[in-house]
């Protein structure tokens, strides 16, 4: 076998797995995009805890979203879709240039506010949503996940117990100062209605939350100020 008839072939090979990969890539993107729509919609729901199975996520996204905006640090209304809004991208703009998508639900009589964030944890990016009662002071549920934190560690941030704590959490003190709750590291005040048990071992990822609480919230308040007010 000659070298020239080996190096057609090994080329033409090359060429036939590459189509193949990119028309699968192609064929299998809606289905990607679909799937990571009806994840999204999982996860703003589990901010004010309503678990959603995904075959139902649509119809109850529909049923309790009554609203989906986009606002500025200022609070002022902006065009465009919030759903398609990437908060990764956003974070990388100046404050007063980002948008900020906002989630307003109704369920049983009660309207929620959903707000999502993005930080950093040991490893990677994390990230998440906090639902807010109608009061825009009282965390009504928060949803939080991660790329690649330690199983057992910070990974800890994505289970229903860590998340939980969150819940009747305020974001403001009785004086209206904001003061978004913070992970501590060991065990919080039970009395302390700003901070949550910190993950044993997950101290950075620990902090990582109590950064992107801070940080992903505080560029809300003016919007938060507007609705109280209003």
């Amino acid at each position: 076998m000659s070298n020239r008839y080996v190096f057609l072939y090994a080329s033409a090979m090359v060429v036939i797995v590459a189509l193949v990969l990119s028309s699968a890539a192609t064929l299998l993107r809606p289905m990607q995009e679909r799937n990571m729509r009806i994840e999204k919609m999982q996860n703003i729901l589990a901010a004010i805890n309503i678990q959603a199975s995904r075959a139902e996520a649509e119809t109850l996204f529909d049923r309790y979203i009554t609203t989906a905006k986009i606002v500025n640090s200022l609070g002022e209304e902006l065009e465009g879709d919030a759903f398609e809004v990437e908060l990764q991208d956003e974070n990388r703009k100046d404050i007063p240039e980002r948008q900020l998508p906002v989630y307003i639900a109704e369920v049983e009589g009660e309207t929620f506010f959903i707000v999502p964030l993005r930080g950093a944890g040991l490893w990677g990016p994390i990230w998440g949503y906090v639902g807010l009662r109608s009061d825009l002071v009282t965390i009504a549920g928060a949803n939080f996940d991660h790329a690649s934190e330690t199983p057992g560690l910070g990974a800890e941030i994505a289970d229903r117990e860590f998340q939980e704590q969150f819940t009747g959490k305020r974001i403001f003190d009785d004086a209206g100062n904001f003061r978004p709750v913070r992970v501590i590291k060991g065990r919080a005040a039970p009395d302390d209605p700003h901070a949550v048990d910190g993950i044993s071992g997950g101290t950075i990822t620990s902090n990582g939350v109590t950064n992107m609480l801070r940080d992903g919230l505080k560029v809300y308040q003016s919007y938060f100020e507007k609705i109280r007010t209003s």
